[in-house]
């Protein structure tokens, strides 16, 4: 397994492309800032565009956009594997070209958390809804105004990002098609969890989800794995119909490293029927 890790580790190192261009409406990588009237404060963002996207061939084509979470942390290894599976360099065709929006931290414990759980020290906690419609309501609609978006989004998170991807995807009012939760805190407000669960509308089975598990450390297990199966239980159950859900576990990698290969193996699920 841990051959295969290191495969996605040259993967997305040599399939990554160099900036192109001097303008900046030409570059496949740069980045924007937006001030949030939600969370009264301006938002920076990084931004992948397909190669293709300046080609003067396709200057009416659309793009699929992906919103990835702790955006810093994960910008270039996202932007690497979408490329190696999209990319006409590659031919693997695995999902479309796809737009990759990567917002930057500001306060992820805030912005990550839809629930407060008491703490010795001061937090910030609990503003995850707030975050939620600050992407929906207001970054999406600068990137439909400003690029050539088609109606297609996937969310991906980890670990606290993974959490609030989940409760986007329990969000019956979610604009998003897709998720990718990867080794999410569910045990941050588990009962919370559950409620949303109990509660949910049978339009968010009509979408896709996959929810990695990193299991490498067995100890973890009552705290992450167990409770990613328990989700998983709750949630067939509740459906009385065909779920688009998988969860994978991935018994070779820890926390921090399992984002590398879940996100290959999420994007190739999430896009099969592409």
């Amino acid at each position: 397994m841990r051959q295969v890790t290191f495969l996605y580790f040259f993967i997305f190192i040599f399939s990554l492309q160099p900036i192109l261009g001097q303008n900046k409406k030409n570059l496949i990588e740069s980045e924007f800032t937006i001030h949030s009237k939600i969370l009264n404060e301006n938002r920076t963002c990084l931004i992948r565009l397909p190669e293709t996207y300046n080609d003067i061939t396709n200057v009416d084509k659309k793009y699929p956009i992906l919103i990835l979470l702790d955006g810093a942390a994960f910008f270039k290894t996202t932007a690497g594997i979408v490329h190696f599976m999209s990319s006409d360099r590659s031919r693997n065709y695995f999902m479309p070209e796809t737009i990759i929006i990567a917002i930057k931290n500001v306060d992820r414990e805030r912005d990550f958390t839809v629930t407060k759980i008491k703490t010795r020290r001061v937090n910030t906690m609990g503003g995850g809804k707030n975050f939620l419609n600050f992407i929906e309501k207001e970054l999406i609609s600068y990137v439909d105004k400003n690029y050539r978006t088609e109606p297609y989004r996937t969310l991906v998170g980890h670990s606290l990002g993974g959490l609030l991807t989940l409760n986007s995807y329990l969000d019956k009012s979610s604009l998003f098609d897709a998720y990718l939760s990867i080794d999410p805190s569910v045990w941050w407000d588990e009962k919370t969890m559950r409620s949303k669960i109990d509660g949910i509308n049978p339009i968010s089975f009509k979408k896709k989800i996959y929810i990695a598990t990193a299991n490498l450390v067995k100890r973890r297990y009552e705290k992450n794995k167990k409770k990613h199966d328990r989700l998983y239980s709750l949630l067939k159950t509740k459906a009385n119909e065909k779920i688009h859900i998988k969860v994978s576990s991935f018994d070779n990698e820890n926390h921090r490293s399992v984002p590398l290969v879940a996100l290959y193996e999420g994007l190739k699920y999430l896009n099969q029927d592409n």
